[in-house]
């Protein structure tokens, strides 16, 4: 994969575009599935020990040494406005690519379990609608029909745009001590 990274296209920008499917990794959070584009995706890895960082916010959960880098996770839940669950066997970290602080940035993102790889034909993508102003609301890039079901889509880069510096601070050197600890 690229290690640019590929900020997701408004619905219409989609369906006009390439006119053919694109794919995404769906997963659960609550009872809701949503979806990322594949290509902000890294890996995808089990939930493992988080170091926490302090004074960040409470949907930034830490950071983990993965392989010698220091990556911030965020819990979607949290950020969501979702109680709080434990994690499961299933729970898991997407470690994706977004565009922090006009850098490019591996972050952590926690969910209940990842459910497919799918592609989503273009017909099947609708804008989504317009909803009252709320944290977190304008990161639903499109709402999409799969097989009798709603799947979410998701703009991680919007989602998390007001809140870099939150996801930055617990990834800064100082925090990379802290998780070397």
């Amino acid at each position: 994969m690229s290690a640019v990274a590929s900020v997701a296209r408004p619905a219409s920008a989609a369906r006009a575009g390439q006119g053919g499917a694109r794919k995404y990794l769906t997963f659960v959070l609550g009872s809701s599935e949503y979806g990322v584009p594949v290509q902000k995706v890294r890996e995808i890895i089990k939930a493992m020990e988080i170091t926490s960082v302090p004074q960040v916010a409470s949907y930034v959960k830490g950071v983990i040494n993965l392989r010698g880098k220091v990556i911030p996770v965020v819990d979607l839940r949290l950020k969501f406005g979702l109680m709080h669950a434990d994690y499961t066997d299933r729970t898991c970290i997407i470690v994706v690519e977004m565009a922090l602080r006009s850098t490019v940035a591996l972050v952590g993102v926690v969910v209940d379990s990842v459910s497919d790889v799918v592609s989503i034909a273009a017909e099947e993508i609708e804008e989504a609608p317009e909803l009252a102003e709320q944290e977190g609301s304008g990161c639903v890039e499109a709402l999409a029909k799969v097989k009798g079901t709603v799947k979410i889509i998701v703009n991680l880069d919007r989602l998390f745009g007001s809140d870099d510096a939150e996801i930055a601070a617990a990834g800064s050197p100082v925090a990379a001590v802290m998780a070397r600890g």
